[in-house]
C-alpha cells in the first residue's frame, strides 16, 4: 500500500478561541439543563430558525459616582454591574412577537359625564 492514512500534523489547535462572553463547560448537569430548555422551546412551538434575544435580568448597576475615599465594600465604582442571587434569564422570541400597539375599543362608551377640570 502506498501512502499513510495517519495525520502528520495537527490541523486544529488544542485551545479553544477566547471570547468576550463567559463559556459554560458542558457536563452531565448542563446537558440536562439544556435538554429541559429544548423541551420548553418545543412546548412553546418555537423553531430553530426563530430569532431569539437572551438577556440577564436581576442585576444592579452603580449609577452614581462615589467618593474616592469611600469603602469599596459598600460603594462600588461607577458603572459596576453585579448580578443578584435571584437573577434570571429572559429569552425573547423576536420572530413571533411583532410590535403591535394597543387600539381603543370603539364599542366602549363613556357612561357618566366628566366632572373634573379640563386643561
Amino acid at each position: 500500500m502506498i501512502g499513510n492514512l495517519e495525520p502528520e500534523e495537527r490541523v486544529m489547535s488544542q485551545e479553544l478561541p477566547k471570547s468576550s462572553t463567559p463559556s459554560i463547560m458542558i457536563t452531565k448537569s448542563t446537558g440536562g439543563m439544556l435538554g429541559q430548555f429544548a423541551l420548553a422551546l418545543q412546548k412553546l412551538g418555537w423553531d430553530a430558525d426563530d430569532e431569539l434575544s437572551v438577556e440577564i435580568a436581576g442585576a444592579s448597576a452603580t449609577g452614581t459616582a462615589t467618593h474616592p475615599d469611600a469603602n469599596a465594600k459598600w460603594a462600588k465604582p461607577f458603572g459596576t454591574v453585579t448580578y443578584q442571587n435571584d437573577a434570571f434569564i429572559v429569552i425573547k422570541n423576536k420572530t413571533r412577537s411583532p410590535m403591535v400597539f394597543s387600539q381603543a375599543n370603539p364599542e366602549l362608551k363613556q357612561q357618566h359625564p366628566y366632572q373634573g377640570e379640563t386643561k
